[in-house]
């Protein structure tokens, strides 16, 4: 099967899941406490993880759409294997196998935190924290595959400039506020 529609497809929940991928680490950053146990300001801790994770929900429902078109679409050839084990691809294995290699992370970080209350919260962490390779190689693979890359018709780099950007700045925001936390911790310590 094959044809425009997929191709669209595939291409529209790809920049629909950066964004919301974006977003859901952005929830996520808010949504974590500082050494002295504060969330980001503004908003209650429970309402910035709460849309942090419908919005991971939803990016996971989308990341099976996403990968769905692309195996069901015949004009390049991807098995359904292909999706699932990082190498081996006959089309752009390298972008093919970073976008495979961040799919699995996602499960992990996903079926991790569906058994969190059965973990110890420092495993649970550990395996979220990866969520932050996960977005990064999530971005790395849409670059290098997708289409809508090119200087000729920027809007694609333009739309993951941002999202970048906005990661950057919100990680920066929180290791910013975790030093401070973390000096006046020592401050009153002494």
């Amino acid at each position: 099967m094959d044809g425009p529609l997929l191709w669209y497809l595939n291409r529209s929940t790809g920049f629909v899941l950066l964004g919301l991928l974006t977003l859901s680490m952005l929830f996520g950053i808010m949504s974590t406490g500082t050494t002295g146990g504060r969330a980001g300001q503004g908003l209650p801790r429970f309402v910035t993880q709460t849309v942090h994770r419908n919005i991971a929900l939803l990016s996971v429902l989308l990341l099976g759409a996403h990968v769905t078109t692309a195996v069901i679409d015949t004009f390049v050839d991807i098995r359904w294997w292909q999706a699932l084990v990082p190498f081996g691809a006959t089309y752009q294995p390298l972008w093919l196998g970073l976008g495979t290699f961040g799919l699995d992370l996602i499960l992990a970080i996903t079926l991790t935190s569906l058994i969190r209350a059965r973990m110890k919260h420092r495993a649970w962490r550990l395996i979220h924290l990866l969520s932050y390779l996960a977005w990064a190689v999530a971005v790395v693979h849409g670059v290098g595959i997708g289409t809508d890359m090119t200087k000729a018709d920027p809007w694609g780099l333009i739309v993951t400039a941002v999202c970048v950007a906005l990661v950057l700045l919100a990680g920066t925001w929180r290791l910013t506020r975790l030093a401070f936390g973390r000096n006046v911790a020592l401050r009153s310590a002494a």
